[in-house]
């Protein structure tokens, strides 16, 4: 594990593209909540759950790609008012490995030459500090796949070199990337930022934030 100095007075967005992943159904929630998306849900700022999440991944990448379902046109409208660019997956896409392969296709496609890295965060993780996502992303630059750690857990965002993106794109199912980093190791970023293992998965997340605050 290493740590890294940034300035947030002084940063910019690195040269790296986020990915935002919110194309999840939610289902705990919605059965908690008479079927409400957890996504939508406010903050205690009034700020919907997936918009504060977008925030702070634009904060500190160069352009972002968020991938929703295509029968989610509330979340899809959302983030792209949020500024993101927004790209639809379909309904019956079996989980996040799809999702994330999804999105890796599409940034091989656009993304410019000067791009080194991608910044992958979680639309139901709205409390991760904008810094702590340009501290992630800058790591990028020198190690080929960084993950935050708070407190001995490690969290999100995660930031991929580009050599990276060709095994993301080949994911499936529900796994996510965990075969990935099996495979090329993680270098481990020590943060202060509690929000990068915090995510909203029922109503009592927000409800218990909503205390702390």
């Amino acid at each position: 594990m290493f740590d890294l100095e940034t300035n947030p007075d002084n940063a910019v967005p690195s040269r790296c593209v986020g990915i935002l992943l919110a194309a999840g159904r939610g289902r705990r929630y919605a059965s908690a909540a008479a079927g409400q998306d957890k996504l939508l849900a406010p903050l205690t700022d009034g700020l919907p759950v997936v918009a504060a999440a977008a925030a702070s991944l634009r904060a500190a990448t160069t352009r972002v790609v968020a991938i929703t379902r295509a029968d989610n046109d509330r979340v899809a409208a959302l983030l792209a008012q949020a500024g993101c660019e927004v790209v639809t997956i379909d309904p019956r896409a079996d989980g996040m490995g799809d999702s994330l392969a999804a999105a890796a296709r599409h940034v091989m496609q656009t993304a410019g030459a000067d791009i080194h890295a991608c910044l992958v965060a979680l639309g139901d993780m709205p409390w991760i500090r904008p810094d702590t996502c340009l501290r992630v992303a800058q790591a990028a630059r020198l190690h080929p796949i960084v993950a935050p750690v708070w407190r001995g857990q490690r969290g999100h965002p995660v930031a991929f070199q580009r050599s990276i993106w060709p095994a993301l794109a080949a994911l499936s199912g529900d796994v996510g990337a965990r075969a990935v980093l099996a495979r090329h190791g993680v270098t481990e970023l020590a943060v202060e930022d509690a929000g990068v293992c915090a995510d909203v998965d029922t109503p009592d997340d927000l409800a218990a934030a909503r205390r702390d605050s």
